[in-house]
């Protein structure tokens, strides 16, 4: 078996304590048009790599030694249409995992994501009062609530608005 994918093209790694086919077997539940791409050599009892896509994005999930563990340094952002995304994807990557600040997370296995609303980008442009209001909104939050967040970027007074 080979990677599923052409030559020169750069592919992130993540580094599991012999986890990776878990890590990507339930990373591919999360977004459409993912999928498990194929499995490489053998650690233990499942594979030493597993090459899975994102919503057409390649990875490779590595099993290796438990040091270093994941950081911030690195995260998965994933753009949410509405908050029915936002509330599906949050419950499930904090399950076992970590809830944090400003829409970030670390799920169960240690993999830090961003679930950043699709209108982020939009609440956030214009005038620089109706961006701070939104930020300071956002900055209140662990899971990103949008209609809280358009509640603040309409407000006449810098107030983050229902959570």
């Amino acid at each position: 078996m080979s990677f599923d994918r052409p030559t020169g093209g750069a592919a992130p790694t993540l580094w599991f304590a012999g986890e990776a086919q878990a890590a990507a077997e339930f990373y591919v539940t999360l977004l459409p048009n993912s999928q498990i791409l194929s499995r490489l050599g053998t650690y233990g009892d499942g594979p030493m790599v597993v090459e899975f896509a994102l919503n057409g994005t390649v990875y490779l999930a590595m099993n290796g030694n438990p040091e270093p563990s994941f950081n911030d340094t690195f995260s998965l952002s994933v753009l949410c249409a509405d908050q029915g995304e936002i509330d599906r994807l949050w419950d499930a990557l904090t399950e076992g995992g970590a809830p944090g600040r400003c829409g970030w997370l670390k799920d169960r296995f240690g993999l830090s994501w961003q679930i950043v609303p699709k209108v982020l980008p939009e609440l956030l442009g214009g005038e620089p009062q109706r961006a701070g209001r939104v930020m300071n909104a956002l900055m209140t939050m662990d899971r990103p609530d949008i209609a809280a967040l358009e509640h603040a970027a309409t407000a006449d007074r810098e107030t983050p608005g229902p959570t």
